[in-house]
């Protein structure tokens, strides 16, 4: 099998790069294709003539989005449009990488993979109109939607605070919102098995289990060792220009009908540690 990734210089596709073993592997950064550019897009999947493509390129500053509506759209929207209509073309396979922000938030209970997109900010926006147009162009493309993503990779939560804690004896983290912590060597697996199992549809892939910011910073610090105070805040105090669901714990039911589990949030947290020690 022949596979093409774009965003391989990302979180994830650094873990997709590193984990994905017995088939031809193509890594495109944004460097190598910019996704946005239809003609690039065309040249790249040309010359690899891929039989699954994984598309985890993304504007992921949720923030940024705000103020960049118009980047957010190109990347995160127009792009992945480029890539499905030249996998339609050739006859490849894709996989999507969505999020969690294609939601509102409002549920109390796990949102399944076909309850209704209302997303509150751009970045979510940009998220659900481009499930909405790649289901329209590939019914049968795969949209992977995860949450809360880290990994030693890049910057994410727990790098943020195992920094911030280095140097502040206590530290105010949101406890209002809740959601799925995602290891990114964890989710780079799922995907590698979704694509050699042939999935179709919107899947939810998550670490299992759910808790706050708050929580997670918690066991963050616990499991580094520190002893910095963890102090819980509510959203409306700690106001960011995006707003974020409070409550978008994925539920794992489309992911089990592949056969697939995820280990636990703390599990992965503890293997994350490892992994950042070296």
């Amino acid at each position: 099998m022949r596979v093409l990734i774009f965003g391989a210089s990302g979180l994830l596709g650094q873990e997709l790069m590193r984990h994905w073993h017995g088939d031809e592997l193509v890594g495109l950064g944004s460097k190598d294709a910019d996704i946005r550019d239809a003609h690039s897009v065309n040249e790249v999947v040309e010359k690899s003539r891929p039989d699954w493509i994984v598309l985890s390129a993304a504007y992921t500053n949720v923030d940024d989005c705000e103020t960049h509506a118009e980047l957010a759209l190109a990347v995160n929207r127009d792009g992945p449009m480029n890539v499905a209509h030249t996998a339609q073309r050739i006859g490849a396979k894709l996989l999507f990488v969505s999020s969690d922000y294609v939601f509102d938030g409002k549920k109390t209970t796990p949102y399944e993979s076909d309850d209704r997109r209302n997303p509150q900010s751009v970045y979510g926006r940009s998220k659900a109109e481009a499930e909405i147009q790649l289901l329209e162009i590939l019914p049968d493309v795969c949209i992977a939607r995860t949450s809360w993503l880290f990994g030693t990779g890049g910057k994410c939560f727990p790098d943020t605070i195992l920094k911030l804690a280095a140097s502040r004896p206590t530290l105010e983290v949101v406890s209002d919102q809740r959601g799925d912590p995602t290891y990114s060597v964890d989710l780079a697996k799922a995907i590698i098995e979704l694509c050699r199992a042939g999935a179709g549809g919107i899947v939810h892939v998550t670490n299992a289990g759910a808790c706050s910011w708050f929580e997670f910073a918690r066991a963050i610090v616990k499991g580094a060792g520190l002893a910095t105070e963890v102090r819980p805040v509510s959203t409306q105090e700690m106001a960011r220009p995006a707003p974020r669901p409070p409550y978008s714990v994925l539920s794992p039911k489309s992911l089990q009908r592949y056969g697939i589990s995820m280990a636990t949030w703390q599990d992965a947290l503890r293997r994350y540690l490892q992994e950042r020690k070296g």
